[in-house]
């Protein structure tokens, strides 16, 4: 045994042996109170500190504007005079429901979004179909797909109105080469809200191409092999295995795209020019985003562009109303 051992055992209670003993008992003191309470405050605030911002600039920039759009619903309230407000009630609401240009323009907004949705959204399947297969340069066609999403709206619109324009338009260019008369397509009712349409047919559909393209990436291989080992083709494995696996994507995407076309604003307004707030000389193509936006900013009638807010709100809430009973009916049927 080494001297150092020996001295350890032999070492008197208060020289050597009291030292460990009073080394532990300084390091198993119970923190303070104050301490406690510290750390227990630590853990109980930090997750709502951390989560504050984003409720911060939400109720600054999200619930803040909507509560006093509600309430601009209500007054009369112009543009020229902000201090000057005077209560309404549902007046303003009443008023719109009785002027023909808010019909116009709802009834516009219904049309240019069927116009744009469908054939959009058909394209994009099928785009998506092809993508899915093995194909030489995927990485480049899928980038290619978004090429359109990330031009800006100015952009787009600007150089569709050059294609669409009256005279000299590539478009009206292609119709005369065939033998048919050129279109005036500003200022045909059906022709201006087809031009806007192919605008927002041309930015959406391979965005919407890439989200059927990653949801047909999740569908099981096992169901393609035992469709083809009954003899299925490739159009029949694309009706009665991809459509009914892509279902909840579809059906996404449909109402992605209505809400898109009810909130329709930057592309009839570029197209229409000078008349684009109007929708056109005749409101052809006016919109409820132009409607709300002539009727509060070129008439200053922010009370009655309030209320149109509102209402498409109500709008957008039914939308998001179907799209849940339509999903939960599909689940069902699953």
């Amino acid at each position: 045994m080494s001297e150092t051992a020996e001295y350890a055992e032999t070492a008197p209670s208060g020289q050597g042996g009291a030292a460990p003993a009073a080394t532990g008992s300084k390091t198993s003191r119970t923190p303070s109170p104050w301490r406690s309470r510290l750390y227990r405050w630590d853990i109980k605030a930090s997750p709502y500190v951390f989560v504050a911002p984003f409720f911060l600039f939400f109720g600054a920039f999200g619930l803040f504007p909507l509560l006093y759009t509600g309430w601009a619903s209500l007054h009369r309230l112009e543009l020229t005079n902000l201090d000057d407000s005077t209560w309404l009630g549902l007046d303003n609401y009443t008023n719109l429901l009785q002027s023909e240009y808010f019909w116009n323009a709802l009834g516009n907004t219904f049309t240019i979004g069927v116009i744009s949705t469908v054939p959009q959204l058909a394209v994009a399947l099928g785009i998506a179909h092809l993508l899915n297969y093995k194909l030489r340069g995927s990485t480049l066609w899928r980038v290619a797909m978004l090429a359109p999403y990330a031009t800006s709206v100015a952009s787009a619109s600007l150089v569709f109105t050059l294609l669409f324009a009256w005279d000299g338009g590539m478009v009206n260019w292609v119709i005369g080469s065939v033998g048919f008369d050129p279109v005036n397509w500003r200022e045909s009712s059906w022709g201006s809200q087809f031009a806007v349409s192919s605008i927002v047919i041309w930015r959406w559909t391979g965005y919407n191409a890439l989200i059927y393209l990653a949801a047909m990436q999740a569908v099981p291989h096992d169901l393609y092999e035992s469709a083809a080992l009954d003899g299925a083709s490739r159009w029949q494995q694309f009706r009665h295995v991809t459509i009914p696996m892509l279902r909840p994507t579809i059906l996404f995407t449909v109402v992605v795209s209505t809400i898109g076309a009810t909130q329709l604003f930057g592309e009839p307004l570029l197209f229409g020019g000078t008349a684009g707030s109007k929708g056109g000389a005749d409101h052809q193509f006016q919109t409820l985003g132009l409607y709300l936006y002539d009727q509060g900013w070129i008439n200053g009638h922010l009370g009655r562009a309030s209320a149109v807010a509102w209402l498409m709100l109500v709008i957008l809430l039914l939308i998001a109303a179907v799209n849940m009973l339509i999903a939960r009916r599909l689940r069902k049927d699953r």
